[in-house]
């Protein structure tokens, strides 16, 4: 196993083996060209990563795009921007003023000093009480300030538990994906109505994972991304929120599909939703989008039911919030089945308007579409969402 480890990251197969080894390659290029000590090329270098300039595919890549970010974000909360230059040498000698000075005006102050026994006994216990009360007031701040600390250490030990638990979860269901574990045709009953009883046929390559849990509904893949996972479904919109496949809690959570979309009875428009996790899991990524030259590198995009497979080309990419229920304006999460030609050439110009770049892609009524919509911090409810039409 060994021989697979690529910057302290494990990998199952020679071909991840690899790709970690390109993205290792790919950082080592960077660090050698950016000053890491200079805030405005660690910011530029953060934003090109954010936009898509360098494509990272395994977890070694992803760390990095984290270790980045972290610094590139601290340095911003320090005041630098993109254009920030620091003389170091300068800096360094300015801290050496500063410490200097420190000492001077410590050793001044330790000659004005005064003993305690130059005051009257009343005074004396009075600067003993004050004494004792700012022992207390520190005593409890380094206690208040070890609280913090290990509750900030806490916090970040678990998120990479379930970062790493997470990534490990998901190679192995990939795994199970083309497993031949189930033998013959799984056949599923759906009940609509008392009335329609419709025999469905589970893929092949999905009976096991259905058998594993039965929310199961699809699973999304776009190539020379990390997006390869399972699609789950269920009743509501929340309990994917923070479970994952196994129904176990993760702060992750999972991919799922809208409750009210329909995989049989199809919708004109499949949404998915995902967590815009700063590790990059999940939908992650998905902003890269933002860039169209990503997007070129990216525009196929494939999702099977557990029913039938699919393919589908990027058509719009735009970012949008949740609306007030009151507000009269178009809200991408309620396009689910249009009801008219009318209707759909509405949901078709309002998303145009809204796409950050024009693709080219065109559609007409009774297309179906593919919908991925994850956080976006550009505002308050803010959403990124890619739109893409059906092809296969």
């Amino acid at each position: 196993m060994a021989g697979f480890s690529v910057a302290g990251r494990q990998f199952r197969t020679q071909a991840d083996y690899n790709a970690a080894l390109q993205d290792q390659a790919q950082i080592d290029a960077i660090k050698a060209k950016v000053n890491m000590e200079q805030p405005g090329e660690v910011i530029c270098l953060s934003a090109d990563i954010q936009a898509g300039k360098y494509h990272f595919t395994t977890m070694v890549g992803n760390d990095f795009d984290d270790e980045i970010y972290e610094l590139a974000e601290q340095y911003k909360k320090q005041g630098y921007t993109k254009d920030s230059r620091v003389n170091i040498s300068k800096k360094k000698r300015n801290q050496k003023k500063i410490e200097k000075k420190a000492e001077k005006k410590n050793n001044q102050k330790q000659k004005t000093q005064v003993s305690l026994d130059d005051y009257d006994e009343r005074m004396q216990q009075e600067i003993k009480t004050v004494l004792r009360q700012k022992e207390k007031r520190r005593k409890l701040m380094v206690v208040l300030c070890a609280v913090v600390a290990v509750a900030c250490f806490g916090y970040y030990g678990v998120y990479y538990y379930f970062a790493d638990r997470t990534q490990m979860d998901y190679e192995q269901l990939s795994d199970l994906k083309n497993s031949n574990y189930a033998t013959g045709n799984q056949s599923v009953i759906i009940h609509y109505t008392e009335e329609e009883d419709i025999e469905l046929n589970v893929l092949k390559e999905y009976e096991t994972l259905y058998n594993k849990n039965k929310s199961l509904i699809g699973w999304l893949k776009i190539d020379d991304t990390n997006i390869d996972y399972p699609v789950m479904q269920t009743a509501n919109n929340e309990y994917y929120l923070d479970h994952n496949y196994n129904q176990e809690y993760d702060k992750n959570g999972s991919l799922f599909l809208d409750k009210d979309c329909d995989v049989v009875h199809r919708s004109t428009n499949l949404i998915i939703y995902g967590h815009h996790m700063k590790s990059g899991k999940m939908f992650g990524n998905l902003n890269k989008y933002s860039s169209e030259s990503y997007y070129k590198e990216h525009s196929i995009i494939h999702f099977d039911t557990i029913y039938e497979k699919g393919t589908y080309q990027v058509m719009y990419v735009f970012r949008s919030r949740i609306y007030n229920e009151d507000e009269i304006v178009f809200k991408y999460y309620q396009f689910i089945d249009a009801a008219s030609e009318k209707e759909f050439n509405s949901n078709m110009q309002e998303m145009a308007a809204l796409s950050l770049y024009n693709t080219g892609v065109t559609a007409s009524y009774g297309d179906e579409f593919l919908t991925l919509s994850t956080c976006d911090n550009s505002e308050e409810d803010g959403r990124f969402v890619v739109v893409a039409k059906r092809i296969e």
